[in-house]
């Protein structure tokens, strides 16, 4: 099953760190938040990934063209120019990195990757938040109650997207709630081949018609995570992400290096 990593917007509200990178290279612990995303659903097997490249998308194609030798001690022949890797620190991933526009939305940039998809279920979540979700029982839920998308469902503050639920399946999907505590959209979809059918073109916002759409037609289900899950909205984020990093457990670490 491949995963989509939304990598293409401006991150403006994190200020200078997004001058000349996209918000997923900003770093947590030394390590462009991107990877750490990359390394929860490793951990869980799932290993390859779809990055839908927009904004400043060349910062993220040199990470990972130059990954394999800076991740490597080298043994470098300067009479021919020959360079041999010794001890590594590398990933058995398979990254496909796919210019999705400049200037589309949410919804776009997965409608951009359908040829790419294969027809398959496919997980989808965004380039800038980690969290300690199991990825596996995400899955298993969303086979369980047969319908076209799953979203993952955490309960922080009251900023981002509310989810009204009836039981597990979701009622009614509004996009940030000036007011209220709740659940609210934590990213980490699950999507069927026909959710595709839902977007229209690179200005659709995932967040707005098409899951306002399944959700009126009973075919958007919750998966409710209680555990742990925090975005990388701001500098204050960042900076919480650094201290947890900087801890002896940082929740979102469950993979072994």
């Amino acid at each position: 099953m491949k995963t989509v990593l939304l990598a293409g917007g401006l991150g403006t509200r994190i200020g200078e760190e997004t001058h000349n990178k996209p918000k997923p290279m900003v770093e947590i612990g030394g390590w462009p938040i991107i990877w750490h995303i990359m390394n929860h659903y490793a951990h869980f097997g799932y290993k390859e990934f779809m990055v839908a490249l927009g904004y400043r998308g060349s910062v993220i194609k040199d990470f990972f063209l130059d990954y394999h030798h800076l991740n490597s001690n080298l043994r470098i022949d300067l009479s021919n120019g020959d360079v041999q890797t010794m001890e590594e620190f590398l990933r058995d991933w398979v990254i496909h990195l796919i210019d999705t526009g400049a200037n589309s939305m949410t919804g776009g940039r997965i409608g951009r990757l359908r040829k790419y998809l294969d027809d398959e279920t496919f997980m989808v979540t965004y380039g800038d938040g980690v969290s300690d979700v199991d990825i596996e029982d995400l899955i298993r839920f969303h086979r369980s109650h047969g319908k076209l998308a799953t979203v993952t469902a955490v309960r922080p503050l009251a900023r981002f997207g509310g989810i009204e639920l009836d039981s597990d399946q979701v009622v009614e999907f509004k996009e940030k709630p000036h007011t209220g505590e709740g659940w609210i959209n934590g990213g980490y979809f699950v999507f069927e081949p026909g959710f595709l059918d839902y977007i229209d073109g690179d200005a659709c916002i995932l967040e707005r018609e098409p899951l306002e759409r399944l959700a009126a037609k009973g075919e958007l289900m919750a998966y409710r995570h209680s555990g742990f899950w925090q975005c990388m909205d701001t500098i204050r984020d960042r900076q919480l992400l650094e201290e947890l990093w900087s801890g002896d457990a940082p929740p979102w670490k469950i993979w072994t290096d």
